[in-house]
Protein backbone atom coordinates (compact mmCIF):
# COMPACT_ATOMS: atom_id res chain seq x y z
CA UNK A 1 0.00 0.00 0.00
CA UNK A 2 1.66 3.30 -1.44
CA UNK A 3 0.71 6.75 -0.07
CA UNK A 4 -1.04 9.04 -2.71
CA UNK A 5 -0.47 12.66 -2.42
CA UNK A 6 2.83 12.63 -1.38
CA UNK A 7 4.84 11.86 -4.66
CA UNK A 8 3.93 8.20 -5.02
CA UNK A 9 1.30 6.06 -6.81
CA UNK A 10 -2.00 4.98 -5.64
CA UNK A 11 -3.05 2.64 -2.75
CA UNK A 12 -2.12 -0.77 -4.72
CA UNK A 13 -5.14 -2.87 -4.68
CA UNK A 14 -5.29 -6.59 -4.02
CA UNK A 15 -4.56 -7.61 -7.66
CA UNK A 16 -1.81 -5.34 -8.49
CA UNK A 17 1.74 -5.74 -8.36
CA UNK A 18 3.49 -4.72 -5.16
CA UNK A 19 7.02 -3.70 -4.42
CA UNK A 20 9.15 -4.85 -1.39
CA UNK A 21 8.59 -1.41 0.33
CA UNK A 22 5.26 -2.01 -0.03
CA UNK A 23 4.83 -5.23 1.42
CA UNK A 24 6.98 -4.34 4.24
CA UNK A 25 4.55 -1.03 4.89
CA UNK A 26 1.83 -3.44 5.04
CA UNK A 27 3.08 -5.66 7.02
CA UNK A 28 4.00 -3.00 9.76
CA UNK A 29 0.59 -1.33 9.32
CA UNK A 30 -1.03 -5.19 10.05
CA UNK A 31 1.57 -5.77 13.53
CA UNK A 32 1.16 -2.09 14.64
CA UNK A 33 -2.37 -2.77 15.02
CA UNK A 34 -2.80 -5.67 16.28
CA UNK A 35 -0.07 -4.97 19.01
CA UNK A 36 -1.58 -1.73 20.09
CA UNK A 37 -5.13 -3.74 19.76
CA UNK A 38 -4.22 -6.43 22.19
CA UNK A 39 -3.02 -4.06 24.32
CA UNK A 40 -5.51 -1.32 24.31
CA UNK A 41 -8.59 -2.54 23.58
CA UNK A 42 -11.96 -1.50 25.60
CA UNK A 43 -13.71 -4.05 26.77
CA UNK A 44 -17.38 -4.11 25.47
CA UNK A 45 -19.77 -7.36 26.00
CA UNK A 46 -19.35 -8.39 22.13
CA UNK A 47 -15.43 -9.36 22.71
CA UNK A 48 -16.26 -12.23 24.91
CA UNK A 49 -13.85 -13.80 22.51
CA UNK A 50 -11.02 -13.28 20.47
CA UNK A 51 -11.75 -11.68 16.94
CA UNK A 52 -11.56 -14.36 14.53
CA UNK A 53 -13.66 -16.67 16.60
CA UNK A 54 -16.76 -15.21 17.55
CA UNK A 55 -20.27 -16.10 17.32
CA UNK A 56 -21.20 -14.91 13.33
CA UNK A 57 -25.12 -14.25 15.04
CA UNK A 58 -23.82 -12.34 17.61
CA UNK A 59 -21.50 -10.33 15.41
CA UNK A 60 -24.26 -9.44 13.28
CA UNK A 61 -26.32 -8.47 16.33
CA UNK A 62 -23.68 -5.95 17.81
CA UNK A 63 -22.83 -4.74 14.44
CA UNK A 64 -26.50 -4.01 13.06
CA UNK A 65 -26.90 -2.50 17.18
CA UNK A 66 -23.30 -0.30 16.82
CA UNK A 67 -24.20 1.14 12.94
CA UNK A 68 -24.70 4.98 14.46
CA UNK A 69 -25.39 4.82 18.02
CA UNK A 70 -22.89 4.95 20.67
CA UNK A 71 -20.36 1.48 21.75
CA UNK A 72 -22.09 2.82 25.60
CA UNK A 73 -25.46 2.73 24.64
CA UNK A 74 -25.32 -0.55 23.10
CA UNK A 75 -23.26 -2.51 25.86
CA UNK A 76 -26.60 -1.84 28.05
CA UNK A 77 -29.04 -3.50 25.54
CA UNK A 78 -26.79 -6.27 23.93
CA UNK A 79 -27.05 -8.62 26.59
CA UNK A 80 -31.07 -7.89 26.96
CA UNK A 81 -31.74 -8.23 23.47
CA UNK A 82 -29.41 -11.74 23.24
CA UNK A 83 -31.31 -12.85 26.88
CA UNK A 84 -34.20 -12.82 24.60
CA UNK A 85 -33.16 -13.91 21.42
CA UNK A 86 -30.36 -16.05 21.95
CA UNK A 87 -29.79 -17.09 18.10
CA UNK A 88 -30.88 -16.50 14.65
CA UNK A 89 -34.33 -19.45 15.32
CA UNK A 90 -35.07 -17.48 18.66
CA UNK A 91 -35.20 -13.87 16.89
CA UNK A 92 -36.85 -15.76 13.51
CA UNK A 93 -39.64 -16.99 15.36
CA UNK A 94 -40.33 -13.40 17.32
CA UNK A 95 -43.06 -10.96 17.02
CA UNK A 96 -42.01 -7.87 14.86
CA UNK A 97 -43.48 -6.20 17.71
CA UNK A 98 -40.92 -8.23 20.68
CA UNK A 99 -37.81 -7.34 18.44
CA UNK A 100 -38.80 -3.75 18.21
CA UNK A 101 -39.46 -3.10 22.01
CA UNK A 102 -36.24 -4.51 22.88
CA UNK A 103 -34.02 -2.50 20.48
CA UNK A 104 -35.86 0.84 22.12
CA UNK A 105 -33.38 3.28 23.34
CA UNK A 106 -31.21 2.40 20.35
CA UNK A 107 -32.87 4.72 17.84
CA UNK A 108 -32.53 3.90 13.71
CA UNK A 109 -35.34 1.03 14.20
CA UNK A 110 -35.31 0.02 11.21
CA UNK A 111 -31.88 -1.58 11.95
CA UNK A 112 -34.15 -3.80 14.40
CA UNK A 113 -36.53 -4.86 11.34
CA UNK A 114 -33.47 -5.38 9.18
CA UNK A 115 -32.36 -7.77 11.77
CA UNK A 116 -35.21 -9.68 12.27
CA UNK A 117 -35.84 -9.99 8.80
CA UNK A 118 -32.01 -11.18 8.34
CA UNK A 119 -32.78 -13.93 11.23
CA UNK A 120 -35.87 -15.20 9.00
CA UNK A 121 -33.70 -15.80 6.07
CA UNK A 122 -30.59 -17.56 7.90
CA UNK A 123 -33.36 -20.19 9.13
CA UNK A 124 -35.01 -20.11 5.71
CA UNK A 125 -31.92 -20.47 3.64
CA UNK A 126 -28.88 -21.70 5.50
CA UNK A 127 -30.80 -23.86 8.22
CA UNK A 128 -30.04 -21.41 11.00
CA UNK A 129 -26.47 -21.27 10.34
CA UNK A 130 -24.86 -18.43 9.17
CA UNK A 131 -22.65 -18.78 5.82
CA UNK A 132 -18.95 -18.27 5.87
CA UNK A 133 -18.79 -17.03 2.33
CA UNK A 134 -19.16 -12.88 2.07
CA UNK A 135 -21.33 -13.34 -1.34
CA UNK A 136 -23.73 -15.11 0.86
CA UNK A 137 -23.30 -12.69 3.44
CA UNK A 138 -24.54 -10.06 1.38
CA UNK A 139 -27.17 -11.59 -0.11
CA UNK A 140 -28.76 -11.75 3.54
CA UNK A 141 -31.20 -8.66 4.29
CA UNK A 142 -29.55 -5.65 5.94
CA UNK A 143 -26.57 -7.05 5.42
CA UNK A 144 -24.02 -4.81 3.14
CA UNK A 145 -20.18 -4.92 2.43
CA UNK A 146 -19.41 -3.68 5.87
CA UNK A 147 -21.50 -5.90 7.99
CA UNK A 148 -20.41 -9.17 5.57
CA UNK A 149 -16.59 -8.40 6.14
CA UNK A 150 -17.13 -7.80 9.90
CA UNK A 151 -18.99 -11.63 10.35
CA UNK A 152 -15.64 -12.62 7.76
CA UNK A 153 -13.10 -11.62 10.05
CA UNK A 154 -14.73 -11.64 13.29
CA UNK A 155 -16.39 -14.83 13.29
CA UNK A 156 -14.26 -16.91 10.76
CA UNK A 157 -10.91 -14.71 10.42
CA UNK A 158 -11.27 -14.33 7.18
CA UNK A 159 -9.37 -11.53 5.24
CA UNK A 160 -12.58 -9.11 4.21
CA UNK A 161 -12.89 -5.51 4.93
CA UNK A 162 -14.97 -4.08 6.99
CA UNK A 163 -14.96 -0.40 5.99
CA UNK A 164 -16.90 1.89 8.01
CA UNK A 165 -15.91 5.89 8.40
CA UNK A 166 -13.78 5.20 11.45
CA UNK A 167 -12.06 2.85 9.61
CA UNK A 168 -12.19 5.39 5.47
CA UNK A 169 -10.57 7.94 8.13
CA UNK A 170 -7.51 6.19 8.96
CA UNK A 171 -6.77 4.70 5.59
CA UNK A 172 -7.56 8.84 4.29
CA UNK A 173 -5.07 9.92 6.77
CA UNK A 174 -2.60 7.33 6.48
CA UNK A 175 -2.32 7.50 2.26
CA UNK A 176 -2.51 12.04 2.97
CA UNK A 177 -5.19 11.38 0.23
CA UNK A 178 -8.14 15.15 1.12
CA UNK A 179 -11.17 13.02 -0.16
CA UNK A 180 -14.25 13.41 2.28
CA UNK A 181 -16.22 10.27 4.41
CA UNK A 182 -18.64 8.01 2.20
CA UNK A 183 -18.23 9.03 -1.22
CA UNK A 184 -17.41 5.90 -3.47
CA UNK A 185 -13.96 7.23 -4.15
CA UNK A 186 -13.11 7.29 -0.69
CA UNK A 187 -15.02 4.00 0.42
CA UNK A 188 -13.45 2.16 -3.00
CA UNK A 189 -9.65 3.67 -1.79
CA UNK A 190 -10.31 2.50 1.60
CA UNK A 191 -11.63 -1.27 0.78
CA UNK A 192 -9.01 -1.70 -1.53
CA UNK A 193 -6.02 -0.64 0.82
CA UNK A 194 -8.14 -2.43 3.93
CA UNK A 195 -7.99 -5.79 1.69
CA UNK A 196 -4.42 -5.46 1.08
CA UNK A 197 -3.53 -4.98 4.84
CA UNK A 198 -5.68 -7.83 5.61
CA UNK A 199 -4.07 -9.87 2.70
CA UNK A 200 -0.35 -9.04 3.91
CA UNK A 201 -1.86 -10.20 7.79
CA UNK A 202 -2.97 -13.05 7.00
CA UNK A 203 0.30 -14.29 5.18
CA UNK A 204 2.21 -13.13 7.93
CA UNK A 205 0.45 -14.90 10.11
CA UNK A 206 -1.61 -12.08 12.10
CA UNK A 207 -5.53 -12.75 11.97
CA UNK A 208 -7.33 -10.48 10.14
CA UNK A 209 -10.24 -10.34 12.18
CA UNK A 210 -7.85 -8.90 14.71
CA UNK A 211 -6.48 -6.17 12.58
CA UNK A 212 -9.97 -5.64 11.20
CA UNK A 213 -11.20 -4.57 14.53
CA UNK A 214 -8.18 -2.73 15.92
CA UNK A 215 -8.75 -1.06 12.49
CA UNK A 216 -12.25 0.04 13.71
CA UNK A 217 -11.40 0.50 17.42
CA UNK A 218 -8.47 2.99 16.12
CA UNK A 219 -10.45 5.21 14.05
CA UNK A 220 -13.41 5.53 16.72
CA UNK A 221 -10.77 6.24 19.70
CA UNK A 222 -7.47 7.51 18.45
CA UNK A 223 -7.89 8.53 14.40
CA UNK A 224 -11.64 10.78 15.74
CA UNK A 225 -12.88 13.22 13.25
CA UNK A 226 -10.90 16.38 15.75
CA UNK A 227 -7.99 16.30 17.32
CA UNK A 228 -6.79 12.93 17.18
CA UNK A 229 -4.57 11.93 19.56
CA UNK A 230 -1.64 11.31 16.72
CA UNK A 231 0.73 11.09 19.95
CA UNK A 232 -0.60 7.68 21.17
CA UNK A 233 -1.37 6.40 17.63
CA UNK A 234 0.43 3.30 16.43
CA UNK A 235 0.53 4.14 12.74
CA UNK A 236 2.08 7.72 13.33
CA UNK A 237 5.51 6.90 11.85
CA UNK A 238 3.32 5.78 8.54
CA UNK A 239 1.06 8.09 8.28
CA UNK A 240 1.33 10.90 5.24
CA UNK A 241 -0.92 12.92 6.58
CA UNK A 242 1.16 13.45 10.34
CA UNK A 243 3.79 14.47 8.55
CA UNK A 244 2.95 16.67 6.08
CA UNK A 245 0.36 18.48 9.18
CA UNK A 246 -2.90 17.41 7.43
CA UNK A 247 -4.50 15.40 10.22
CA UNK A 248 -7.32 18.17 10.88
CA UNK A 249 -7.66 18.61 7.13
CA UNK A 250 -8.20 14.87 6.11
CA UNK A 251 -11.00 14.16 5.52
CA UNK A 252 -12.01 16.45 3.51
CA UNK A 253 -14.87 18.44 5.17
CA UNK A 254 -18.38 17.69 3.51
CA UNK A 255 -20.90 20.62 3.82
CA UNK A 256 -23.82 18.96 6.02
CA UNK A 257 -26.98 18.98 4.54
CA UNK A 258 -29.39 21.51 6.56
CA UNK A 259 -32.16 19.76 9.33
CA UNK A 260 -35.68 19.53 8.72
CA UNK A 261 -37.98 21.20 11.26
CA UNK A 262 -40.92 19.02 11.94
CA UNK A 263 -43.80 20.30 15.00
CA UNK A 264 -45.29 17.18 16.90
CA UNK A 265 -48.30 17.70 19.08
CA UNK A 266 -49.16 14.70 21.52
CA UNK A 267 -51.98 13.94 23.87
CA UNK A 268 -51.52 12.71 26.83
CA UNK A 269 -54.86 10.81 27.90
CA UNK A 270 -54.79 8.83 31.17
CA UNK A 271 -57.72 6.86 32.40
CA UNK A 272 -58.67 6.07 36.07
CA UNK A 273 -56.67 3.27 36.35
CA UNK A 274 -53.04 5.00 34.97
CA UNK A 275 -54.04 3.73 31.36
CA UNK A 276 -52.10 5.71 28.71
CA UNK A 277 -53.93 5.98 25.02
CA UNK A 278 -51.84 4.95 22.69
CA UNK A 279 -51.26 4.22 18.90
CA UNK A 280 -49.23 2.46 16.47
CA UNK A 281 -47.37 4.50 13.72
CA UNK A 282 -47.49 3.82 9.89
CA UNK A 283 -45.90 0.71 8.43
CA UNK A 284 -43.07 3.17 6.53
CA UNK A 285 -41.34 6.92 7.76
CA UNK A 286 -39.90 8.13 10.54
CA UNK A 287 -40.37 5.07 13.56
CA UNK A 288 -42.53 2.92 11.11
CA UNK A 289 -44.22 0.80 13.09
CA UNK A 290 -43.61 1.86 16.86
CA UNK A 291 -46.22 3.18 19.83
CA UNK A 292 -47.02 6.66 20.55
CA UNK A 293 -49.75 8.72 22.39
CA UNK A 294 -51.70 10.06 19.99
CA UNK A 295 -49.70 12.10 18.12
CA UNK A 296 -50.00 14.25 14.82
CA UNK A 297 -46.59 15.92 12.82
CA UNK A 298 -46.55 19.24 10.72
CA UNK A 299 -43.58 21.12 8.89
CA UNK A 300 -45.25 24.59 10.28
CA UNK A 301 -46.32 25.19 14.32
CA UNK A 302 -49.52 22.62 14.76
CA UNK A 303 -52.92 24.48 16.20
CA UNK A 304 -53.76 22.84 19.54
CA UNK A 305 -57.67 24.58 18.87
CA UNK A 306 -58.23 22.64 15.49
CA UNK A 307 -56.08 19.72 16.09
CA UNK A 308 -57.04 15.93 17.19
CA UNK A 309 -54.49 13.51 17.38
CA UNK A 310 -55.96 10.37 17.24
CA UNK A 311 -59.34 11.93 17.06
CA UNK A 312 -58.52 13.17 20.64
CA UNK A 313 -58.91 17.60 21.35
CA UNK A 314 -56.10 18.97 23.19
CA UNK A 315 -56.21 20.50 26.04
CA UNK A 316 -53.60 22.58 28.62
CA UNK A 317 -50.26 22.02 27.78
CA UNK A 318 -47.74 19.78 30.17
CA UNK A 319 -44.36 19.76 28.31
CA UNK A 320 -42.61 21.11 25.91
CA UNK A 321 -39.85 20.18 24.47
CA UNK A 322 -36.82 19.24 21.34
CA UNK A 323 -35.81 15.86 20.03
CA UNK A 324 -33.09 15.64 17.50
CA UNK A 325 -32.55 13.07 15.02
CA UNK A 326 -29.47 12.53 12.23
CA UNK A 327 -31.58 14.23 9.47
CA UNK A 328 -34.50 15.65 11.35
CA UNK A 329 -35.24 18.49 14.72
CA UNK A 330 -38.49 17.85 15.90
CA UNK A 331 -40.49 20.37 18.15
CA UNK A 332 -42.89 18.57 20.29
CA UNK A 333 -45.91 19.96 22.53
CA UNK A 334 -47.57 17.61 24.89
CA UNK A 335 -51.07 18.29 25.73
CA UNK A 336 -53.38 17.13 28.40
CA UNK A 337 -56.57 16.21 26.54
CA UNK A 338 -59.48 18.59 26.63
CA UNK A 339 -62.28 18.52 29.16
CA UNK A 340 -65.00 15.87 28.30
CA UNK A 341 -65.60 12.67 27.65
CA UNK A 342 -62.53 10.74 25.11
CA UNK A 343 -63.84 9.62 21.45
CA UNK A 344 -60.21 8.39 19.95
CA UNK A 345 -60.03 7.37 16.72
CA UNK A 346 -60.01 3.32 15.33
CA UNK A 347 -56.95 1.44 16.64
CA UNK A 348 -56.27 3.48 19.64
CA UNK A 349 -55.70 1.48 22.67
CA UNK A 350 -55.71 1.95 26.59
CA UNK A 351 -53.02 -0.29 27.87
CA UNK A 352 -50.94 0.61 31.69
CA UNK A 353 -47.48 1.61 32.36
CA UNK A 354 -45.90 -1.49 32.74
CA UNK A 355 -47.26 -2.73 29.40
CA UNK A 356 -45.99 0.38 27.26
CA UNK A 357 -42.55 -0.16 29.16
CA UNK A 358 -42.43 -3.59 26.86
CA UNK A 359 -44.00 -1.86 23.67
CA UNK A 360 -41.84 -0.07 21.05
CA UNK A 361 -41.45 3.33 21.55
CA UNK A 362 -38.97 6.01 20.37
CA UNK A 363 -37.22 7.64 22.96
CA UNK A 364 -39.25 10.86 22.92
CA UNK A 365 -42.75 9.02 23.20
CA UNK A 366 -40.90 7.16 26.05
CA UNK A 367 -40.39 10.42 27.25
CA UNK A 368 -44.08 11.91 27.01
CA UNK A 369 -45.68 8.43 27.91
CA UNK A 370 -43.94 7.29 31.18
CA UNK A 371 -42.19 10.41 32.34
CA UNK A 372 -44.33 13.46 31.14
CA UNK A 373 -46.41 15.58 33.57
CA UNK A 374 -49.56 13.38 34.77
CA UNK A 375 -53.14 14.66 34.04
CA UNK A 376 -56.07 14.02 35.87
CA UNK A 377 -58.14 11.24 34.56
CA UNK A 378 -61.03 12.49 32.18
CA UNK A 379 -64.66 12.20 32.67
CA UNK A 380 -66.36 9.67 31.58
Amino acid sequence: MSSARSGSRKASGPGTARSDADRRRDAAIANSVAQWFTEHARELPWRDLPPGERDPYRVLVSELMLQQTQASRVAERYPVFLARFPDARALADADEEDVLALWSGLGYYRRAKHLHAAAKAIVERFDGEMPRDPKELRSIPGVGAYTAGAIASLAFDLPEPAVDGNVTRVFLRLLGEPLSLNTPASQQLASEAARVVLTSSAEGGVGPGLVNEGLIELGATICTPRSPSCERCPLAGLCVAKRVGLTETIPAPKKAAPKKTIHALAVLAIDAAGSRLVERRGDSGLWAGLWQAPTIESPEPIDPATARPGGVAPGEPIDEFVHETTHRTIRFIVCAPAPGKIKPSTGALWKPPAEIERLGLSSAQRRILLNAGLTSPPED
